[in-house]
């Protein structure tokens, strides 16, 4: 069993209202349980939203908004989510500001990617919690 951001099964919980499902995340979940969650709802956002990205240790939307405490609240519940089923991987999206997994975008909204990990993954790996981004999943034989 492991956790997996919810948009990479189909759930339509993206910033733009849509999903992201991810066909090797999609057929993982044919064969192993995979449980969906969503940092950003979590935290209780809205969906849509407007798109947010990490800058100076906060996390901001695209008008400057601070939202950087409904993304610790998504991914503290996220954590607390693992703890009560005993998961110990998740797989996440890449380069979202909650997701990401050793790349982000730089928080100047011009899509350019930097190293670092979103808000949930940083949390979830400081708690022992290993995190695979879609993007590294191996395809199935």
């Amino acid at each position: 069993m492991k956790l997996c951001s919810a948009c990479l099964l189909g759930i339509r919980c993206r910033f733009d209202g849509q999903s992201n499902p991810d066909p090797k995340v999609v057929k993982l979940a044919e064969k192993e349980v995979l449980i969906p969650v969503c940092p950003e709802q979590l935290g209780g956002l809205p969906t849509p939203r407007k798109p947010a990205e990490q800058r100076g240790g906060k996390v901001i939307t695209e008008i400057e908004d601070d939202v950087t405490a409904q993304y610790k609240k998504g991914a503290e519940d996220v954590l607390a989510i693992a703890y009560i089923l005993g998961i110990k991987e998740a797989i996440f999206k890449q380069r979202s500001p909650s997701c990401g997994v050793g790349k982000i975008y730089d928080g100047t909204f011009s899509e350019r990617v930097i190293k670092g990990d979103g808000v949930t993954t940083a949390l979830l790996k400081k708690n022992k919690i290993s995190v695979i981004s879609d993007e590294d999943l191996p395809e199935e034989e």
